[in-house]
């Protein structure tokens, strides 16, 4: 086997038309700038494009695939110089059985998969070329229907406080919403992690995914994982998710879920920390209390010794290159230039190598978040969390 970096989750901000997709997405979140900054500058193995139904997406796809610039991987996907891009789709879900919205990510081998998606889902939503759009069918049919057309099924950032599984779609469990059999693996979100998610007995069944979510090039590999894998595809990736024949998740590499936007409960208007019973905000009188990602999560976990548990790799609590204090453009400039791509950055470049580069207090920052050693002020409410300097 062999080790692959993965980030699953990347939206589109526009087509090469201009064209939103997503909408609260960069302007320059284009797929060709996807893939030249997944492949040459973060250094990803593996991508996941998750507005791939949107007509315009398909047909610069296509494209590109007609020209040379992607060729089809055996065993599914597309190839862009190191990086494989697996096509996929995010879903919005709010039926009947739902407490509030919920987003779901489908994944294909294809684009003919992906494009007949595309036709199914263009007659259950009202705008087929944006992004993460509510569809207006059931859970599980959408369940079905991927696993009829040969795709996967994974829950998104399960814990967010809005639009997420267990932050407003469920009350307790999965299964008020989806048939637990046709999922195929859960991605935690920004502001949570194995150890916290590990308490929930429902959960122990499925693979954890940390994926960036991205929302602009910069935020690329925020995070991500390691998989284990003959080579980069679709069908290595099932096998992977299903932890069969030696594939499987050998690492998990995400922010600390201290920085993450919804870890703690906070005051909706002034942000102030307040705690899970709170009624109004003690500082600014505020009902608007935001609850926290590690609330939710206390709420649904059960002691670890009551319930088998699925053994996990590591997860890797990891500072992305942006939130250190006084890594700008110049200086992860000079850090490209040194090492090549980030992931060589975060995993490769020893302290001594940083030094010769980057001052030393910068150098120190990132060595000190690859050691677990740095502190943090909590994120909260849509807010993220901040690095206390030294």
């Amino acid at each position: 086997m062999n080790s692959y970096f993965a980030d699953l989750h990347i939206h589109i901000g526009r087509t090469s038309s201009g064209r939103p997709v997503k909408i609260t997405g960069s302007k320059t979140l284009t797929l060709r700038n996807i893939l030249k900054v997944a492949s040459e500058r973060k250094g990803l193995d593996l991508i996941g494009i998750i507005d791939c139904h949107s007509p315009e997406v398909i047909a610069e796809i296509e494209e590109m695939t007609g020209n040379g610039e992607l060729t089809e991987v055996d065993g599914g996907g597309l190839q862009y110089g190191k990086t494989t891009l697996i096509p996929g789709s995010e879903i919005e879900i709010y039926d009947a059985n739902c407490h509030g919205p919920i987003h779901v990510l489908a994944y294909f081998p294809s684009m003919e998969a992906m494009k007949q998606f595309s036709g199914w889902m263009s007659g259950h939503l009202k705008n087929i070329h944006l992004s993460s759009q509510r569809m207006y069918a059931d859970g599980k049919t959408l369940q079905k229907t991927v696993k009829d057309m040969g795709g996967l099924f994974i829950p998104a950032h399960v814990f967010t406080p809005f639009k997420s599984l267990y932050g407003k779609g469920v009350k307790r469990s999965l299964r008020e919403v989806f048939d637990e059999v046709l999922i195929d693996g859960i991605e935690l979100g920004l502001s949570s992690d194995t150890d916290m998610a590990q308490g929930i007995p429902e959960l122990s069944q499925y693979v954890f995914l940390t994926n960036s979510d991205a929302h602009s090039l910069g935020k690329l590999a925020r995070e991500y994982q390691n998989f284990e894998l003959e080579h980069p595809s679709f069908h290595e990736l099932k096998l992977a998710l299903r932890e069969e024949s030696g594939r499987r998740v050998s690492a998990n590499y995400g922010l600390n879920p201290e920085l993450g936007k919804y870890h703690g409960t906070v005051c909706g208007k002034c942000f102030t920390s307040v705690k899970q019973d709170t009624k109004a905000c003690p500082v600014c009188g505020s009902r608007t209390i935001i609850k926290g990602v590690s609330n939710r999560i206390e709420e649904l976990s059960q002691p670890l010794d009551s319930f088998k548990q699925r053994k996990r790799p590591p997860y890797i609590r990891q500072v992305p290159l942006d939130f250190i204090p006084g890594v700008g453009p110049r200086t992860m400039e000079k850090l490209l230039y040194a090492f090549g791509t980030e992931m060589n950055i975060l995993h490769s470049a020893d302290y001594d190598s940083l030094k010769l580069v980057v001052p030393e207090k910068i150098a120190g920052y990132i060595d000190l978040a690859r050691q677990g050693k740095l502190n943090f002020n909590a994120g909260g409410g849509g807010k993220y969390g901040r690095i206390i300097p030294s």
